[in-house]
C-alpha cells in the first residue's frame, strides 16, 4: 500500500511541476498583451510620435528627429514647440479679418512666437522680433530673424483662436512670414512637443 501511495505521488508531481510552469508563462503572456493594449491605447489617444522633415528648427531639432507629442488640455503658450496642419494658411482681408489660403499642405514642426491678442512686430533690419512691446530674448534661434516673406505688413495683433509660428532656423524656415503659412488656427495644432526619442543620444525634453 505505502509503495502505492509513493507511486501516486511520483506520477503526480510532474504534472504538478508543468502546470505551474504552464500558469506562468500564461500569467507572462496576459502581463505582456495588457502592457501592449496599454502603450497602444496612449499613442492612440494621448501621445502621438512625429518625424523631422528639413532643416527649419536647427539647431533645437534636426532632419530625422523622432519625437512624441501630446494634445491633451493643451494651451498654446509662447516658447512651445508644436505639430501643425498647414492645410490652410490664414491672411488677412481688407477689412483685417483672418481668411484660409492655400496653405503648405503636409505637417510642420515649428515654434509659438504669439498667441491671440498679442502685438507682434519684426524688425527686419535689426532681425528683432517684438511682442506687446518687449523685444524677445531667443537663445533657441540659429540666425536672427532678416528675411521677409512678404504675408504681413508688421506690426500685426494676432487675433483670438490664432497663433503667430516661426521656425527656429530663420535664414531658410518657411513660417508665419510666408503666405502659405500665415497665422495659424489653434485647431490646426496637432500638439505639443514633449521628447525627441531617436536618436538616442540625444533623448530628452525640447526647450
Amino acid at each position: 500500500m505505502e509503495e502505492q501511495l509513493n507511486q501516486n505521488m511520483q506520477e503526480q508531481t510532474p504534472r504538478t511541476e508543468k502546470s505551474s510552469v504552464l500558469d506562468d508563462i500564461c500569467d507572462l503572456a496576459e502581463s505582456v498583451l495588457v502592457s501592449v493594449f496599454v502603450v497602444l491605447l496612449l499613442f492612440t489617444f494621448v501621445f502621438k510620435v512625429a518625424t523631422v522633415e528639413g532643416d527649419s528648427m536647427k539647431q533645437t531639432l534636426h532632419d530625422g528627429d523622432r519625437l512624441i507629442l501630446s494634445d491633451i488640455n493643451y494651451t498654446p503658450e509662447y516658447g512651445d514647440v508644436v505639430i501643425i496642419n498647414s492645410w490652410d494658411a490664414y491672411l488677412f482681408d481688407a477689412n483685417g479679418n483672418p481668411v484660409a489660403g492655400e496653405g503648405l499642405n503636409k505637417r510642420v514642426v515649428k515654434r509659438i512666437i504669439a498667441t491671440g491678442g498679442q502685438t507682434l512686430d519684426i524688425d527686419f533690419k535689426t532681425g528683432t522680433v517684438t511682442v506687446d512691446g518687449a523685444v524677445l530674448d531667443e537663445p533657441y534661434i540659429n540666425n536672427p530673424t532678416t528675411r521677409d516673406e512678404g504675408a504681413f505688413t508688421y506690426p500685426i495683433t494676432i487675433p483670438e483662436g490664432y497663433v503667430f509660428v516661426l521656425g527656429d532656423n530663420r535664414g531658410v524656415s518657411k513660417d508665419s512670414r510666408h503666405p502659405n503659412v500665415g497665422l495659424v488656427a489653434e485647431v490646426d495644432i496637432v500638439g505639443k512637443v514633449l521628447l525627441r526619442v531617436y536618436p538616442f543620444s540625444d533623448f530628452g525634453t525640447i526647450e
